[in-house]
């Protein structure tokens, strides 16, 4: 955990960071998780998605906005609400990072809303909801949740339980963890050499290392 003291004395050396290239790939670490709303005992309406970013991203996106942490740790209600504004203009490219399908098919999601934020030990944690464009009944089969971005350059990992909320009679959700390969261990040896500003160039490559989430209705 780094103390609002640390986030402060770490200032300098983290701008002469971002000044010069990075040499590892992923750059961005961040935690969370989702959790589902579900009615009707089986059927998802939507992702409720929370991204805990690591401290040095959190020091950097407070410091680009002019904000600080007050003696508590914690953003001052003024500061959260400018936070919450400024985050809520989601990028046209914006990746979504909670990837949903149903019988190998992709599920399209509706664009984030209720926007909110908060600090979790010195981290800023960001909480959006992504409604199904169409709602989807769990009996007939199950779905699943891959959690990555495309690119690689944010590193996502499932740090929370999920949580069913509503009327989830008898669903279930469960957790899969990346299960490492010496394919994947190889791959991220190769990415690790990219530059901050450099791509990958192979299409969707953050699905490969994904935590997923399978939700079932019996």
């Amino acid at each position: 955990m780094l103390n609002l003291k640390g986030l402060c004395s770490w200032t300098a050396m983290s701008f002469a960071l971002l000044a010069s290239p990075a040499l590892a790939h992923p750059h961005v670490f961040v935690g969370g998780g989702v959790d589902f709303v579900i009615r009707d005992g089986a059927v998802l309406d939507a992702l409720n998605v929370t991204w805990i970013h690591d401290e040095f991203e959190t020091l950097y996106i407070l410091s680009s906005l002019g904000l600080s942490l007050n003696a508590e740790g914690e953003l001052d209600e003024r500061d959260r609400r400018q936070l919450v504004e400024q985050k809520s203009n989601w990028p046209e490219d914006f990746d979504g990072s909670a990837h949903l399908s149903q019988a190998k098919k992709n599920l399209a999601l509706e664009w984030p809303e209720n926007l909110n934020a908060h600090m979790v030990d010195g981290r800023l944690a960001l909480t959006f909801t992504r409604r199904l464009s169409v709602p989807i009944d769990l009996r007939e089969q199950e779905a699943s949740v891959a959690f990555y971005e495309a690119t690689y350059f944010f590193a996502f990992s499932i740090t929370q339980t999920p949580k069913l909320l509503g009327d989830v009679g008898t669903c279930e959700a469960k957790v899969i963890p990346l299960e490492q390969t010496a394919d994947s261990s190889a791959l991220q040896n190769v990415l690790a050499k990219l530059g901050r500003e450099e791509t990958p160039q192979i299409a969707n490559v953050g699905e490969k290392f994904a935590d997923r989430i399978t939700l079932a209705c019996h």
